[in-house]
Parts: C-alpha cells; sequence; structure tokens
C-alpha cells in the first residue's frame, strides 16, 4: 500500500513548495524546504498511514521535516526508520500527543527516514498532521513557539484545499482571522487570546456563539432580547492573566471555562479586554432596527469564490442570529461553531457596507 500514488500528494506538491519558500524569503529566515518530490513522498506516507490501524485504534502523528540537529532536545532511534506507513502506524501510539513530532531526514543514500521524535521545531518548518483517516493538514509553526500552527493546506480525500493567505487579508478580514492565516494583525494586538479561546468552543461538539463587544459601552444590550445569566461583577481572570501576559495552564483553564459557558444555549458575551459579561444570551433586532438581509460568505481558500447569501440561508438560528448582531453592532464580532465542526466569524465590512461572514474551519484543524 505504501507503493500506490496519492494523486492529491503529487497535485500539490509544487504549490506547497512554493508556498514555504516565498514565506521563508520574506522572513528572511534560513530554514529547510523540502522539493516537491520530497512533499509528495512525506503525504503519501502520511495518507496511507492514516488508513492502517495499531491494535484498532486510528493513527493521530505529527511528521516535521527536519535534520536532528535543528531539533533541539529530541529522541533519536539509532538507526532511522524508512519513512512507510508500516512504520508510521507503529510509532503512532508514542506520539500521538499533541506537540510531539516525528522527524524526517534523507539518510546517507538520499532516501527519506524517520529519525527520531521532538516537540522543538523551528518557525516555518514543513509539517503534515494526521487528523484523522483520509484527513491530512500541511502546516507550519509561527514564531510564537507555544501558538498554534498556521495552516498551510487541507487534503481530505480527493478534496484539496489550499490557504489563501493573500487575497483574504484583502478582504479587510477581522484582526482573528487575519491571526488565523498566521500573520499578527494590523491593529498591533498580538494577544492571540481568541484563538484558544474558538479552539475550545470548537472542541466541546455542542456548538456555541462568542460576541466580543467594545469594553466600558453597554450598546450590545439593545440588540439582545434577554440576559438569563449575566455575570457580576464581569468575570474577569482571562483579562487580568493577558494583561499581566500569562500563557501557563491558568490561561489554559481560563479560556476552557469560557468555552464552556458557549454550549449554554445562546451566547456569551465577551468584552474586548476579555471580561465574561454574561452567558446564555438571546439576540434580536433592535427596536425599529434593519434586518440584516445580505450577507457575504467567504472561505479563505484558494479558488473559492465569495458569494452573497441572504441571512436565513447561512445555516441556522445561530448563525442568523449571529449576522444580525454584526449588523446592528458593528464595531463587534461574532464567533459561532457549529456541531458538525464548521466555525464561522461574523465582523463587519467598512469598505463593502455588509456583514462578512469567513468559514474558517480549515483554519482551525
Amino acid at each position: 500500500m505504501d507503493r500506490l500514488a496519492y494523486p492529491p500528494a503529487q497535485s500539490v506538491a509544487t504549490t506547497v513548495e512554493r508556498h514555504f519558500r516565498r514565506h521563508i524569503e520574506r522572513a528572511g529566515l534560513k530554514a529547510e524546504v523540502p522539493d516537491a518530490a520530497t512533499i509528495e513522498r512525506i503525504i503519501n506516507a502520511a495518507f496511507w498511514a492514516s488508513l492502517r490501524r495499531e491494535e484498532g485504534r486510528e493513527p493521530t502523528i505529527s511528521l516535521a521535516y527536519l535534520p536532528p540537529e535543528a531539533a533541539g532536545t529530541a529522541l533519536l532511534v539509532e538507526r532511522p526508520l524508512p519513512l512507510d506507513p508500516v512504520n508510521l502506524t507503529k510509532l503512532s501510539p508514542a506520539v500521538e500527543r499533541a506537540g510531539i513530532h516525528l522527524g524526517v531526514w534523507k539518510n546517507g543514500s538520499g532516501d527519506l527516514a524517520v529519525w527520531g521524535a521532538t516537540r522543538t521545531i523551528p518557525p516555518l518548518c514543513f509539517v503534515v498532521e494526521v487528523i484523522e483517516p483520509g484527513l491530512l493538514v500541511i502546516k507550519h509553526r509561527r514564531a510564537d513557539p507555544d501558538g498554534k500552527f498556521a495552516n498551510v493546506a487541507v487534503l481530505e480525500g480527493e478534496v484539496i484545499k489550499i490557504v489563501d493567505a493573500e487575497g483574504t487579508l484583502a478582504s479587510e478580514c477581522p484582526d482573528f482571522v487575519t491571526t488565523l492565516l498566521g500573520f499578527d494583525p494590523a491593529s498591533g494586538n498580538s494577544d492571540n487570546v481568541l484563538l484558544p479561546l474558538a479552539l475550545s468552543m470548537r472542541a466541546h461538539g455542542h456548538g456555541g456563539s462568542l460576541l466580543v463587544v467594545p469594553h466600558g459601552t453597554t450598546a450590545w444590550r439593545k440588540s439582545i432580547v434577554s440576559v438569563p445569566y449575566t455575570v457580576a461583577p464581569p468575570f474577569s481572570r482571562l483579562g487580568e492573566l493577558v494583561r499581566n501576559g500569562a500563557r501557563d495552564g491558568a490561561f489554559k483553564d481560563a479560556t476552557d471555562a469560557i468555552g464552556g459557558l458557549t454550549a449554554v444555549d445562546g451566547a456569551v458575551v465577551l468584552s474586548d479586554r476579555w471580561d465574561v459579561l454574561a452567558f446564555g444570551a438571546k439576540i434580536g433586532r433592535t427596536e425599529s432596527g434593519p434586518f440584516v438581509e445580505g450577507v457575504l460568505v467567504r472561505e479563505p481558500i484558494l479558488g473559492h469564490t465569495p458569494v452573497t447569501v441572504h441571512a436565513s440561508e447561512l445555516g441556522g438560528t445561530r448563525h442568523l442570529s449571529a449576522a444580525q448582531f454584526i449588523h446592528e453592532q458593528r464595531d463587534s464580532l461574532a464567533l459561532v461553531a457549529s456541531q458538525d465542526g464548521r466555525f464561522t466569524v461574523f465582523g463587519w465590512s467598512q469598505r463593502a457596507k455588509m456583514v462578512h461572514a469567513y468559514r474558517v474551519e480549515a483554519l482551525l484543524l
């Protein structure tokens, strides 16, 4: 099975190589970039490994292309193992936890081999992660060693999704979408708080909504029908940790606590200083205010054509409510997680004078 070709691997390899070379040149880094043939080989091995089982379990592995000397403190095997699905599947139970990568590099004969495992990889290092059978993500580490990796492409069976960072940035996207793309937002706000909150929202699988509103105002209440759970005084633990620069276990506990609140029916209201103001909030229309109609739906994927749809076609009550809220509260942001894994970011486009909905689940894998 390891000798069979996985056609999308060949289709995407050259584009991915160009992406990494372009970004490394822009960043002025000295990083190892695999050529298209190497990229194809690594993707091919990862794909076929994803379809195998080890003791009845599906493998979840991450492959990083780098030499051992670039991996900091690492676990090295005496004899590097050939890069094939059988070896990857056998190793998967030992490296399935988040943050562990199998190191892949060329051996003395020029063939690709697994030399060991590491938690330390440099920025813009080429990584292929097996999420589930037939679902792979090509990504790289951001400059922040503790942050989520930036996704470059998603391969799901025969479907190829290549992230269109440049096109999305040109669309006047919210700062949060800029962060998901792997860039620092234009506002200079590098707190990167919404990313772990979004991941926590998505992880609980119940679906949920999060509204981020300007601190120090109550204008958002005009677009809320009822607030069954007002938080008084506001829960400020996350905000305090952010202002103190903390990114430890307490920070994760605080983001998970807020993420859990989004599982309650209704929306969590969070100030842009990261204080929880309410949860279970029911979104409605301001008295005499206009109903939202057209919403421009975008997906940050190369080849995707933005389309304007009626708000009622967005996918459900959560999405319609979020669009209505942003239509009225234009200095706010709305995040909506669906039970099926979809994730949408709603923001107001000052240039287009309408609500934009960004489908970003491909960036959160």
